[in-house]
């Protein structure tokens, strides 16, 4: 069936060229008509927003335009691909925050995997956005460009990063309900030091958060392709060792058989195949396993059940329980621009985990998360950004 997708995939593209296009929202019939969309009469908005630039938001599309910016350096399960390939990922992305939150996005795929001329570009061409989506760009590049660009004005978010820990988190939000567990009782095992397993980490055990707003899990611990990452190890590269100032409280060390011992949950964001069913056996009762990697997760739906999994999620549209970022970040920019954030802060990501939770009503161990099709998602995570920000922006 995967294979078919594939197939499938590549014929729709050969077909389409292209699964976004742009679309006139004014005619041009009539000399008036051009003389109003044109020169002369567009002199005039031009010369509104000389003397005020904010003036472009009511002007112009910034009002609801994001830039999905991507130097092509960590696309999906396919690594360093480059721009051109990047492509086909970020037209699809533009065309998911059309579907699901009636927004503008425009692929930058940039020719350059030079950290400060990724950081220089999207400098250049902001102006005409009112958000920027930075997606698939390698860590620990990602983490500079993110941090660099939060001066601009409008919300610089680095999707891998927060979007898959936003759904994460609402993911666990709810299978904790449904196992009838206290998130801050639970022992998390990451496999994955990346960009998205560092931003889970982080979210877990509320890095940067106000303590009576979000409530940290019990520990995590962070394994990479050497195993744990602990106090005691060598050749560890300053972004991990930034990880055990809030992980590995106990300092476990060994690899990832080792950990997995009396673990509460297990978190994949690396490759597929590498989870056990020793592993899970030798977790806590009632496991949660969440197994991300794509295509191919760290271990098969069907025999983390079989090993004793209580629930189990991936990344793919094709089991139950798909951890998708589709969740979140329509959602997320929708409210961001409605309230013309600066940017997406602390609180406004655990806003939208408890949002998207939240249109569960009912979690059950073959669903923690809503339909990454049900429309409904959007307006409400949205709904939690926009009032956040009113909130924050208000005298």
């Amino acid at each position: 069936m995967m294979t078919d997708f594939f197939t499938r995939s590549l014929i729709v593209h050969e077909q389409l060229r292209g699964k976004i296009g742009m679309h006139s929202r004014m005619p041009v019939k009539t000399a008036d008509d051009l003389s109003i969309a044109y020169t002369p009469g567009v002199a005039r908005p031009c010369e509104v927003i000389a003397k005020d630039p904010a003036r472009a938001w009511d002007l112009t599309i910034k009002n609801n335009s994001v830039a999905i910016v991507s130097d092509g350096s960590a696309v999906l399960g396919l690594g360093n691909i480059g721009a051109h390939a990047a492509i086909p990922v970020m037209e699809g992305k533009a065309l998911l925050f059309r579907e699901f939150a009636g927004i503008d996005a425009w692929p930058i795929c940039v020719d350059t995997q030079d950290t400060q001329e990724i950081i220089d570009t999207v400098r250049r061409i902001a102006p005409v956005f009112g958000g920027i989506n930075l997606e698939d760009i390698a860590a620990p590049k990602c983490f500079e460009v993110e941090n660099q660009l939060q001066d601009l004005g409008i919300p610089v978010f680095h999707d891998d990063q927060h979007g898959t820990a936003i759904v994460l988190l609402a993911a666990l939000i709810n299978a904790a309900k449904v196992i009838d567990r206290k998130l801050t009782d639970m022992r998390v095992v990451i496999n994955g030091a990346g960009a998205a397993g560092t931003a889970i980490a982080r979210l877990l055990r509320c890095v940067g958060h106000d303590p009576n707003v979000c409530q940290p899990v019990l520990d995590v611990i962070v394994c990479d392709s050497r195993g744990a990452i602990h106090q005691d190890r060598e050749g560890l590269s300053p972004e991990k060792t930034e990880l055990l100032a809030y992980t590995n409280r106990e300092n476990r060390q060994g690899n990832l058989a080792d950990v997995m011992v009396d673990a509460d949950v297990f978190i994949g964001v690396s490759k597929g195949n590498l989870l056990k069913p020793s592993h899970i056996q030798s977790m806590s009762a009632k496991p949660i396993i969440l197994a991300m990697a794509n295509p191919i997760p760290e271990i098969m739906p069907a025999d983390a059940i079989a090993a004793g999994a209580a629930i189990v999620g991936t990344g793919r549209s094709d089991f139950p329980n798909q951890v998708n970022n589709v969740l979140a970040f329509p959602g997320i920019f929708r409210g961001a621009l409605d309230s013309r954030s600066k940017r997406i802060s602390e609180e406004m990501k655990i806003a939208a985990a408890h949002a998207l939770a939240a249109c569960v009503h009912e979690p059950t161990a073959e669903m923690i998360l809503p339909n990454p099709l049900d429309q409904t998602v959007a307006p409400s995570v949205a709904a939690a950004i926009h009032s956040l920000a009113t909130q924050t922006d208000a005298p």
